[in-house]
Order: C-alpha cells, then structure tokens, then sequence
C-alpha cells in the first residue's frame, strides 16, 4: 500500500525579500528566525522567497541546465570526483531518467571555469558566468540563514568561524515541475507545491549532529510522471573539519548525542554497505 502524501500547507514559507529590510537584532529578524528553526525542528526544512537572483538570471540557469545535459554522456562522464556523489550521477538502472552533476566549489571563478573547460574545451562563457554568478546569489541565503540559526540557539558566538565552505544547509532550486516531497516528524509524506522563484531549505546530517538534535534531517524524495523534464539545482556545502556540538545546546534535557566527526569521512562511511543499510547514518557513524 503506497505512503499517504498531503500537500505543501504545513510546511513555512518564509518571506526574505529585500522588502523585508532584514537585519540582526531587529524584531523582524527574531521571529523570522525563530519561524525557520521551529521548520527546521519539524520538517527538517523550510520554504524561502527571496529575490536575489533577477528573473534574467534564473532563465539563464535553467538554460545552462539543458545546456549541460544535452552534452553527449560520454562528456558528462568526464566530471570524475573521488568523494561520492560529487562527479556524474546517471544511467543508473533503478533511476534511468535520473542524471546529477556536481561542481565542487563553485562559487569560486576558478572551480567554476575548470568544470566548463571540462565540459567544452573549446570554452563556454556564458554557461561559467551563469553558473558562477547563480550560486553566490544562492549561496548569500545560506549565509543568512545559518546566521540565523546560531543567534536564534544562542551560539552566535561561534557563527564568524562559520563560513560559506562551513555550513550545513542545502538550498535546492527547481523549474515549475514539482514532484519534491518530505517527510514530517510524524512520519507524513508531504508534497510540496512552490511558488515561483522559491528555494527549499533543508537542514542534512550536519546541521543534526551539531544541533544535537534539535534539527532534523530532512527526508525527502523525488516523484515524477514523466510528462515533462524536472530539473534542479542544489547548493550543497561541506565542513572542512570536524564538527562538534556547542556546549551551549547540551544540558540536562539534551544530553550529548554525537561525537565529534568529519563530514567527509561521513560522507565516505555512507557510501559504505553499513553506512547505507543503517537507520540512521549520523548515528552509526558518531553516535554516543
């Protein structure tokens, strides 16, 4: 019997245009960062309107897309990574319609223009200032949001060692085909139906294991019909080191939960048969 999927209602959408005049210490910023955690705690995810990227730049990006993958696979299969699921993900039989290319760093020019060399050797300008210029507008609300996050638990203390390489959020962006679902803390499917120029803000492993718990991974998935082309884009960042709970958000009430750890070495212990057949990875990997 297939799992129950209600729609998008519950989930927040957070308004965090420019209109908003959003600034730390403000009474706005407090509840608006208050509203994501409390998403973040239930859904492990959040709805964000934001207009950093101008309507110009989020045709181009989507242009790029097809661009890219109507490159022959052969090319595509040029883009090697030794980390998982960081180079070509396709032709795969259980998902056969699926492909996945990931960049790494690309909000710096240069990893940005290494990947285009790769892809077209003969150069392509467009797609590298495209690509480069979409993921810093995307990457500024990643910034503001784990910013967010830190004053709202009190730890803000820590935040300025937080960069853009350190954070734990992944924002995805998608064309008008939905078909993204996440699941609740309840265990209900929920389907989510987004507003134009909107972006999901999902809280992973990372953001979990530092918040002790107080954040949920996001579970999600992807459903499709198959009547037209879905494609996404995902900003995903990685802490180089190692992550530890805040002294702050352990007490009486939320004990310590995790070890320290390495996100890349979380990353490779999930590619791992035990890694993957686990409940719950965080906690196989790192859990007290």
């Amino acid at each position: 019997m297939g799992s129950i999927v209600k729609s998008s209602s519950k989930v927040p959408i957070l308004d965090l245009t420019s209109q908003q005049d959003l600034k730390p210490n403000t009474s706005t910023w407090r509840s608006i960062s208050k509203e994501a955690c409390e998403a973040l705690e239930e859904f492990g995810c959040f709805v964000v309107v934001h207009d950093g990227v101008t309507q110009q730049l989020d045709d181009s990006i989507f242009a790029a897309a097809e661009e890219l993958f109507d490159l022959p696979t052969e090319t595509k299969r040029k883009n090697v990574n030794e980390k998982p699921y960081h180079g070509y993900v396709g032709q795969m039989p259980v998902i056969p319609l699926h492909e996945g290319l990931g960049i790494d760093y690309v909000t710096n020019k240069e990893y940005a223009q290494r990947f285009t060399h790769l892809m077209w050797p003969q150069g392509n300008h467009q797609f590298c200032a495209t690509v480069h210029a979409f993921s810093n507008a995307v990457a500024e609300i990643d910034q503001l949001v784990v910013r967010m996050i830190f004053e709202n638990y009190g730890v803000e203390k820590h935040y300025d060692s937080h960069h853009t390489d350190k954070t734990f959020l992944s924002i995805l962006h998608q064309n008008d085909v939905n078909g993204l679902e996440v699941k609740s803390k309840d265990g209900e499917w929920i389907s989510l139906q987004l507003p134009s120029k909107s972006y999901v803000v999902m809280a992973g492993d990372i953001s979990m294991g530092w918040s002790n718990d107080r954040i949920r991974s996001c579970e999600h998935r992807v459903t499709m019909d198959g009547g037209k082309t879905r494609y996404s884009f995902g900003l995903f960042s990685f802490v180089t080191g190692m992550v530890s709970v805040p002294k702050e958000l352990v007490d009486d009430e939320h004990p310590l939960m995790y070890k320290p750890f390495d996100n890349i070495a979380l990353i490779n212990f999930y590619a791992t048969k035990e890694g993957r057949e686990a409940k719950s990875t965080l906690k196989a990997y790192c859990g007290t």
